[in-house]
């Protein structure tokens, strides 16, 4: 940065309108490199308007510098709750091991919001310490510290914590810790479908259909044709979004026994369903579907067309008359 251009950032930086310095924060990683802007970031930190010190946590993102990381921290426990959130989704991004250590404490603060943001920081770091305060934030009143409570543990992915989760995704109050709750049991696999097979089966005629659509799409994380049947029961969900991801869960675990409703799809009003049935049946690759793909051939979307052509082709190859019963 030129001597002329860092004074003129530095004297909108010490405007007396915050605005003004907002937008000078805003602007400042766009006028050089990252050594020379870093120092100035850190200061607007500090500054007392909270809007200055939210635009100053935003544009520190990934920069890998100790020194901001070091000024970031404190800031999950600013008294504005939009620079909290901003501050938290910075410390995510830097993804440094050693960022862990000083956003720990944070994770049993008193203030739902700083323990809400500094579960989110700590979430991809995946910090084994993490586990157990996370564990005990599942029972928050807090919603949002539920939610990242659970991201926390399903980036964990340890065995001990499927039994809470399986909980949570089932009787928490609110739809979106439910959702968040059942996403997270994907990484449970084969070894444990069965323990966590009941919930997703619940989950799949949850009363929020976000909730549905996410068991629909867990299912076939877990790699096991136990949900097959609950997938195919999940083809007349009254929401399409939930269809299109029991079909594309169908192919993955290549399920024969979906084919007569998968063929069905093909004739949905909603082209999305149809190009995820269409997909699905190449997937399986049970003779069977050769029938409504070949119809497909002939649908009014260029793209299930396409993809019906790619499907058939597949069925050719595998050269088999089915997959997972």
């Amino acid at each position: 940065m030129t001597p002329a251009l860092h004074s003129s950032i530095r004297q909108r930086l010490q405007d007396s309108d915050p605005g003004v310095r907002r937008v000078a924060v805003i602007d400042l990683p766009y006028t050089d490199e990252e050594d020379d802007t870093t120092p100035l970031l850190i200061e607007a930190l500090a500054d007392s308007s909270p809007p200055v010190r939210l635009e100053a946590a935003k544009a520190l993102e990934g920069i890998e510098d100790l020194e901001a990381l070091n000024a970031l921290v404190p800031l999950l426990k600013d008294s504005d709750a939009d620079v909290r959130v901003a501050v938290a989704y910075t410390l995510a991004e830097l993804k440094e091991p050693a960022s862990a250590a000083p956003i720990l404490p944070y994770l049993l603060d008193a203030d739902p919001g700083v323990k809400a943001a500094a579960l989110h920081a700590v979430r991809a770091l995946r910090v084994e310490a993490a586990f157990e305060p996370a564990m005990q934030a599942l029972t928050d009143a807090d919603t949002a510290v539920r939610r990242e409570a659970v991201g926390v543990l399903g980036y964990l992915k340890r065995p001990q914590a499927i039994a809470a989760l399986t909980q949570v995704a089932a009787h928490d109050v609110e739809p979106e810790v439910r959702r968040v709750a059942v996403g997270a049991l994907g990484y449970a696999g084969e070894s444990t479908a069965v323990s966590v097979h009941p919930a997703l089966s619940r989950a799949l005629v949850d009363t929020a259909w976000q909730v549905r659509e996410e068991a629909a799409t867990t299912f076939a994380k877990t790699r096991s044709a136990l949900g097959v049947p609950d997938l195919i029961r999940a083809m007349a969900d009254e929401y399409w979004q939930v269809r299109v991801k029991a079909a594309r869960s169908l192919g993955k675990l290549k399920a024969a026994a979906a084919v007569q409703v998968l063929a069905e799809a093909t004739a949905h009003a909603v082209s999305n369903l149809r190009k995820e049935a269409v997909i699905a049946l190449g997937e399986i690759g049970d003779t069977r579907g050769i029938a409504p793909l070949e119809r497909a051939l002939k649908d009014s979307d260029p793209d299930v067309r396409k993809l019906a052509k790619l499907a058939l082709t597949s069925i050719q190859m595998q050269g088999n008359p089915g997959g997972v019963a």
